[in-house]
């Protein structure tokens, strides 16, 4: 573009015209670029058709729903655990087509399911005990982004105690088409590393994510080859057909007590007669290995699912071992924001746990810490454990996770025991004492 320059006859190109090709040229690659990792971040099973007229949106659009039919227009589908649910890939890839604002970030979005009796529990601190373990599941999904959905009714009268997860877990999958993966976790289940994020890119290609390992399963048979408290599912129809499949070894199956029996035929070290979620699920991937097993991550690099006894014990050290990269690292002594906790816990990892395993011995903070055989709820806990012993330790381990979240605050619980009163956290601690 030329310039008016006096009285010279030849235009003269300004600095600022410069500026304004380069600033265009680097725009257009930006837009270019934008539109590649759009396409890239929609999830593998999903091939998600997009409108450019459409795309360019700022954020999720809650208030968008157009009046184009999709199943939630189908009365044929329906919610229960009792009617398959067909094409549900091609449905859920029709309902994010006419919903573009929900495909960025579309590959890991997650929400979390939980739920506990609809009846008040009998151990007399039980209510109370549920109530934190439910407020540290929320805390974790605030910080991390997640939306969290909590049943404390049966959605189908036969699939109680532990088979009534399956119920509520396909309706969390119809109910929020805009999500990739389903995150059960069960009620005394707690988050205890309240900065880490689950390793997305190992779990690619797999529809389930589960704490086990192949060879308990495969070679001793055991029915604690994995552990059914906490899982990954993916929200398609590999998921669908499976929790079909699932849910035909539970209470609603006219085989329910024969189920039980071949249950115990093969896994020998099973404690009880009657068909269970858990051992099932093993069931499934014994007999079927080349239909499950290629799909199912048995997650054992980290405690995706920590057996309470063998974590609380140590939570003192681990304590320690985090001051001890505070004090060695300002960084991490800066106080900030909750919303961008990420970064901070990105840094921790670059700077100190990268390459680090989990697991027992682990400098790295337990992830979930489960009180299997506990029941906080109704109080009947394995007689293997003391009662004290199991109510006492919660609140250790839940005291421990919650001063990771009030220390965004500007409080601690400076005694892991008591729940009340907390501390005020002096301006760069732990460098500065208190």
């Amino acid at each position: 573009m030329a310039k008016y320059a006096g009285s010279r006859t030849k235009p003269v190109f300004c600095f600022s015209d410069v500026v304004l090709f380069f600033g265009g040229a680097f725009m257009s690659l930006i837009l270019v670029w934008s539109f590649f990792s759009f396409s890239s971040s929609i999830s593998p099973n999903l091939n998600v058709k997009t409108d450019d007229s459409t795309t360019c949106t700022r954020g999720i659009d809650m208030r968008y729903d157009p009046t184009d039919p999709v199943y939630f227009d189908d009365p044929d589908l329906t919610y229960t655990i009792d009617k398959p649910v067909k094409g549900w890939d091609e449905k859920r890839r029709r309902w994010l087509e006419l919903h573009p604002s929900f495909i960025p970030g579309a590959e890991n979005r997650t929400v979390m399911v939980t739920g506990s009796q609809s009846t008040p529990c009998k151990n007399p601190i039980g209510d109370h005990l549920l109530l934190r373990f439910f407020k540290n599941k929320v805390d974790y999904c605030r910080i991390h982004g997640h939306d969290i959905f909590y049943s404390n009714a049966l959605l189908h009268p036969k699939m109680n105690s532990y088979w009534a997860k399956l119920p509520a877990v396909k309706a969390a999958m119809i109910a929020h088409p805009e999500a990739e993966w389903i995150w059960w976790v069960d009620s005394d289940a707690l988050f205890t590393d309240m900065d880490f994020t689950p390793p997305w890119h190992r779990y690619r290609n797999h529809n389930l994510v589960v704490h086990g390992w192949p060879g308990v399963i495969y070679d001793d048979r055991s029915w604690t080859a994995l552990n059914a408290g906490v899982f990954l599912i993916r929200n398609c129809q590999w998921s669908m057909e499976l929790i079909d499949t699932w849910t035909g070894m539970g209470p609603v199956s006219s085989d329910y007590a024969k189920w039980g029996q071949i249950q115990r035929s093969i896994f020998k070290d099973k404690l009880f007669p009657e068909s269970d979620d858990q051992t099932a699920l093993i069931y499934l991937m014994y007999k079927h290995r080349d239909v499950y097993y290629p799909k199912v991550y048995l997650e054992g690099e980290y405690y995706f699912e920590g057996y309470w006894l063998e974590v609380v014990p140590g939570l003192a050290n681990v304590t320690e071992r985090y001051l001890e990269m505070e004090r060695e690292d300002a960084t991490l002594r800066r106080r900030h924001a909750e919303k961008v906790s990420e970064r901070y816990g990105a840094f921790r990892e670059e700077r100190f746990l990268r390459g680090e395993r989990g697991g027992k011995g682990s400098k790295r903070r337990p992830f979930v810490t489960h009180f299997t055989g506990c029941q906080p709820c109704s109080g009947d806990h394995n007689k293997m454990y003391d009662g004290d012993t199991c109510w006492n330790w919660m609140i250790k381990a839940i005291n421990f996770a919650d001063n990771q979240v009030m220390r965004k605050f500007g409080f601690v619980h400076s005694d892991l025991g008591k729940t009340s009163p907390l501390q005020p956290v002096p301006f760069d601690y732990p460098d500065e004492p208190w």
